[in-house]
């Protein structure tokens, strides 16, 4: 599942570039200064393997055309430690990399983006999350905080008359801090790195 969406994002972001002549011939003289929106990521939750029991709201105000700030509202577990990207590497979804349990994360984020060129924008979201450790039997065995970071170059594309966006993007994502996890998590953990490569598509409505 998190291979298609890769390729569903990967080929909005290239539409987006190929529209910018199109989308953005002049420059916009006025804007709509608030948008509601989400992440294609919710799909994941269809997963089979790792149902990341995915949700997310943003929250967004336009400071001026070209500057942006948002409040991103999410929820998110996992089995496998972060660092296995599950768009190319095999050992996502394999018992031997599984943790003893999973992580139940619930945050919030802010988030700044700045448009450069058209629809073109550069973004940084920092995300503190509480973590919920639980084991196999559901049972809760620990609690954890983290700093979640993601570093995007994404486009803006315009829909609907402006009423709609989506903004595909590509990125990196990791954890420049995190609390000690518990026995069993913290092996599996620490055998990947605390970076990874991440493709994003939000998507939101102009009001």
């Amino acid at each position: 599942m998190q291979k298609k969406i890769s390729t569903i994002v990967l080929a909005l972001f290239l539409v987006g570039l190929f529209q910018v002549k199109a989308q953005y011939a002049k420059q916009d003289s006025t804007y709509k200064k608030y948008f509601v929106g989400s992440s294609l990521f919710m799909l994941g939750n269809l997963d089979k393997v790792n149902p990341p029991g995915f949700v997310q709201l943003n929250l967004g105000y336009r400071i001026t055309g070209k500057d942006v700030i948002s409040l991103e509202l999410i929820t998110w577990k996992h089995a496998w430690p972060l660092g296995i990207n599950p768009f190319y590497d095999k050992a996502y979804g394999t018992p031997e990399e599984k943790y003893p349990g999973h992580i139940r994360e619930y945050g919030f984020g802010l988030a700044y983006q700045r448009y450069f060129w058209k629809g073109l924008y550069a973004a940084i979201h920092v995300a503190p999350m509480w973590q919920t450790f639980k084991n196999e039997n559901g049972n809760k065995v620990g609690d954890g905080f983290i700093i979640f970071n993601t570093y995007r170059v994404g486009y803006h594309v315009k829909l609907f008359k402006d009423r709609f966006f989506i903004e595909p993007s590509l990125g990196i994502a990791g954890r420049p801090y995190y609390t000690e996890m518990p026995d069993g998590f913290k092996e599996k953990d620490d055998k990947w790195p605390k970076w990874t490569p991440e493709p994003g598509l939000h998507f939101g409505f102009n009001f």
